[in-house]
């Protein structure tokens, strides 16, 4: 790559987060033109670029690390409920055998949270995965459409025809 492209890259991305800067703190699309001096359909292009990378970011980590969180925060409430029930059990101390408790009690709601909210996790999930297989689904449409037409705008030759063609083809 070369120093122009690199350029290009940098200032097309100081650009973009200038854009969404201004689109956070509430500027509308021809008041962050005026103010950066760029036309308003390239602000346009901007900002939807920038609201397709927040899609395929939100998709990848729902996909791929939302699974991994939600299963770290479940053993790590496991692990300080057992050792909130070891430092009960263990203590002659009124107060630290109810702090223990307070803190087993409190794992427990929030492990029935999470719990509870799995339903979300999962639907979540399966939303994503759903939207993939459909984008995929209608690929294969659309390219079976085109095989289609294709075949469609071919000549219509009978028998004969065709055997010569085909007897054409072999010859060259």
């Amino acid at each position: 790559m070369n120093s122009n492209d690199n350029k290009n890259n940098s200032s097309l991305e100081w650009r973009r987060s200038k854009v969404q800067e201004l689109a956070r703190q509430g500027y509308n699309q021809s008041e962050i033109s005026r103010i950066l001096q760029i036309s308003q359909p390239t602000i346009n292009r901007d900002l939807s670029f920038l609201r397709q990378q927040a899609k395929t970011n939100i998709k990848r980590y729902i996909d791929e690390r939302l699974p991994e969180e939600y299963e770290k925060c479940l053993v790590g409430l496991t692990a300080i409920t057992k050792e909130a029930w070891n430092t009960a059990a263990n203590t002659e101390d009124k107060r630290e055998k109810i702090q223990a408790w307070s803190l087993a009690k409190e794992c427990y709601s929030m492990k029935l949270e999470l719990l509870t909210n799995a339903t979300v996790v999962d639907d979540a999930i399966r939303i994503v995965s759903q939207k993939s297989k459909e984008k995929l689904k209608s690929s294969i449409i659309e390219d079976d459409k085109e095989q289609k037409e294709k075949e469609a705008n071919k000549p219509d030759y009978d028998d004969e025809e065709r055997y010569q063609l085909e007897e054409e083809e072999q010859e060259e």
